[in-house]
């Protein structure tokens, strides 16, 4: 078996072209680079280099063994970097969970950011509008959105409030027309939660406003009640910062003061300060934070535009959300 440093030195004088270059390169002296050369060909019982007055020229094997080499090198240097990462905490898995609507917005391009700094941590992402069970184990950081979090032992941090109004799709309002007061929800199609979506605070309203009427469908998930929306058939409470950025959706109401959400990331009070559960905390917060900045004051443009090109008057207090 070669010395790791002879292939070093290998690689240093086939990029260099002579040991005076590699000595140079590798910071050590010039003899030091020949004898560990010539300990590698001893070792392979293979001439790696032609040797003249002009430098050192790879052989047939040499140049054959060059890309080989380079792989071991490349191997080499990522398991020196993960060590490092593993002494600095920042090796290892995280395990996140959240709802589809919010992993799709923003989780997903907040992990790919945060991989490009920090190559070392692997980012599992669960999926689903079922709370996973955090003090069991079953995820290392969760985001949780409702209006308050139940008592437990996990440490939590805010992160962005979330408003909710009622939408339909812009096919439906031209069919059956929007309501003009809660009370009117009666006489329209409904579209109802079910396996825990029905009790957010939005839906209950809804349900509440409109005398108990059966809806006329149900949906388990968020991210799929934006498209059973949009497919017309009825009207169901959204966040805002979907509604109203959907050019085929039409808000029928103002904002529903008492169903605002929070959201909150949340983790085990062993976790929170491993290093690279603390550092995707901190990436996570002003990232999800500042895209929702951007995304209200893209929203209101928006409207602005809209009301102008339709020479509306503006309230821009009912009309636009506020995280």
């Amino acid at each position: 078996m070669f010395d790791w440093n002879d292939l070093k030195a290998f690689l240093a004088v086939a990029r260099g072209g002579s040991t005076l270059a590699a000595s140079k390169s590798l910071g050590v002296n010039q003899t030091t680079v020949a004898r560990r050369v010539e300990g590698l060909e001893a070792d392979l019982k293979l001439k790696l280099f032609e040797r003249g007055q002009s430098g050192s020229r790879l052989t047939e094997a040499g140049r054959d063994l060059l890309a080989e080499g380079e792989k071991v090198e490349r191997a080499a240097q990522v398991f020196e970097s993960r060590a490092k990462a593993h002494q600095r905490g920042m090796a290892g898995s995280i395990r996140i969970t959240c709802i589809e609507i919010v992993a799709n917005m923003t989780v997903t391009p907040a992990i790919a950011e945060f991989r490009r700094a920090h190559p070392e941590v692997q980012i599992d992402l669960m999926v689903t509008d079922q709370a996973l069970d955090m003090e069991a184990g079953e995820a290392d950081l969760a985001i949780r959105v409702d209006q308050t979090l139940r008592s437990s032992n996990l440490v939590a941090r805010k992160l962005v409030d979330y408003q909710f109004a009622l939408f339909c799709s812009r096919d439906y309002a031209e069919r059956m027309g929007v309501p003009a007061t809660p009370a009117e929800l009666a006489d329209h199609d409904l579209i109802g939660g079910d396996a825990g979506l029905d009790n957010i605070p939005a839906m209950r309203w809804m349900v509440e406003q409109s005398g108990g009427k059966a809806p006329v469908t149900r949906s388990n998930s968020m991210s799929n009640l934006v498209h059973v929306v949009n497919a017309g058939l009825g009207i169901a409470p959204l966040p805002c910062i979907v509604g109203d950025a959907d050019p085929r959706l039409v808000r029928c109401s103002e904002i529903i003061a008492p169903a605002m959400v929070t959201s909150w990331i949340v983790t085990r009070r062993e976790l929170k300060d491993t290093p690279r559960v603390r550092a995707l905390i901190d990436f996570l917060v002003p990232y999800i934070q500042a895209d929702m900045k951007t995304r209200l004051e893209h929203m209101r443009q928006l409207r602005e535009q809209s009301a102008a090109n339709e020479g509306a008057p503006q309230d821009m207090s009912k009309l636009s959300p506020s995280a």
